[in-house]
């Protein structure tokens, strides 16, 4: 296979996802497509046969981040991202030779044809490089699950039970894929490495090994709970710590608890978002809780001592007279106190409550205090700036 028609070759299109699909996505398409087309599943059928080798070679470059990305660019480069137009001649109008190419490159070294080198030297591989194992440890997926709390143990802290139901090595192989008792044996054809490396003038490429599947490992007894693949879906039950004063919609990370890696990789991370319930009485402001306190009017204008409620019992503040409605006194430290000594205070905004029935004494009070009244005017110094306009 040239250079040429490794360019020209759509690997998206083989695997059937699209240029933009995730690493993800792109895994899961090519484990689906190798499990139906392996030669084991379709004996003496060449044509699936031809298939799974097209399908191993387009996940070979497009599982490897680095070598997506020359391959990206190169497609960019030669067609500006669409087909081939006017295809890869020898000569002759619209065309032009990728051996050509790369011979200038080499003629020239970094200089003239060099960025090109770079871009397809990378893919390609030159011969005698190195290739990365494809068995090499790989880092498990993060998980992401909620919980959701009450107000009071997000002001406190709180210990949650929290069942998942994520992938998780399989507990009867231990992850091996082999079935109690029988050991994987290491391929054969690539030698454990995963990968198998093929010449092609003056390039070499790998691809994942088709006899192990990229694994560099044969299971010749699969383990019958996760049929050779080394990991279950399990619901296991975690006991996690909130800690005091998180926020609503804070994520939290458990280091170690996300999906498990392979190849004796680490696990991945598990992050819990916390989704707080409103309380019926108290808000919140950063570190600082809120609470509106109804009050009388008379308490206002004469002054009194009012006591309210807290999260831990209740606390008496002095009102003063002439207090005006709206104003906000503070309770100093019964707000939310956190893992780094800061702690809130208790905000209690003041905002007069006007019955909405009154009997005759009361009425008749109002009224003779009305009466008295009646030189104040509150909205003097209002119309007075209206009137200046």
């Amino acid at each position: 296979m040239s250079a040429r028609d490794w360019i020209e070759k759509d690997f998206y299109r083989e695997l059937g996802v699209s240029s933009d699909a995730s690493a993800d996505e792109i895994k899961k398409a090519y484990r689906k497509l190798a499990r139906e087309l392996h030669p084991d599943a379709n004996p003496g059928d060449a044509k699936a046969e031809a298939r799974f080798k097209a399908v191993s070679e387009a996940y070979g470059i497009l599982s490897d981040a680095a070598k997506r990305k020359q391959y990206d660019e190169a497609r960019r480069l030669f067609a500006g991202g669409g087909g081939f137009p006017g295809g890869f001649g020898t000569g002759g109008t619209g065309g032009f030779d990728v051996g050509d190419l790369f011979g200038r490159a080499q003629q020239t070294g970094a200089g003239g044809m060099g960025g090109l080198g770079d871009i397809l030297g990378g893919l390609f591989n030159r011969r005698g490089g190195t290739t990365a194992s494809a068995t090499r440890p790989r880092r498990g997926d993060d998980v992401e699950t909620d919980v959701r709390i009450d107000f009071t143990e997000a002001v406190r802290g709180a210990t949650v039970p929290l069942r998942l139901s994520s992938p998780s090595a399989c507990g009867t192989c231990a992850g091996s894929g082999a079935r109690p008792g029988t050991t994987p044996r290491t391929c054969t054809n690539c030698g454990g490495a995963g990968l198998v490396t093929r010449s092609q003038g003056a390039f070499a490429f790998s691809e994942p090994c088709t006899d192990c599947r990229g694994t560099g490992r044969i299971v010749d007894d699969p383990c019958p709970e996760c049929g050779g693949d080394g990991v279950s879906t399990k619901t296991r039950t975690l006991t996690i710590r909130i800690p005091s004063g998180v926020d609503d919609g804070q994520r939290i990370r458990l280091a170690g608890q996300g999906e498990p890696g392979r190849n004796n990789g680490p696990a991945g991370d598990l992050y819990v978002r916390v989704h707080v319930n409103p309380h019926p009485v108290f808000g919140r402001s950063g570190n600082d809780l809120t609470l509106t306190a109804p009050v009388t009017f008379p308490e206002l204008a004469l002054g009194t001592t009012l006591t309210v409620p807290t999260l831990d019992g209740k606390v008496t503040l002095r009102v003063p007279a002439g207090t005006a409605s709206g104003r906000v006194l503070r309770a100093k430290g019964k707000g939310i106190a956190k893992r780094d000594g800061q702690v809130g205070d208790l905000l209690i905004t003041l905002l007069v409550q006007v019955p909405d029935n009154m009997d005759a004494a009361a009425r008749e009070a109002l009224e003779k205090y009305a009466a008295v009244t009646t030189h104040h005017d509150p909205r003097a110094e209002l119309n007075a700036l209206v009137e200046k306009r």
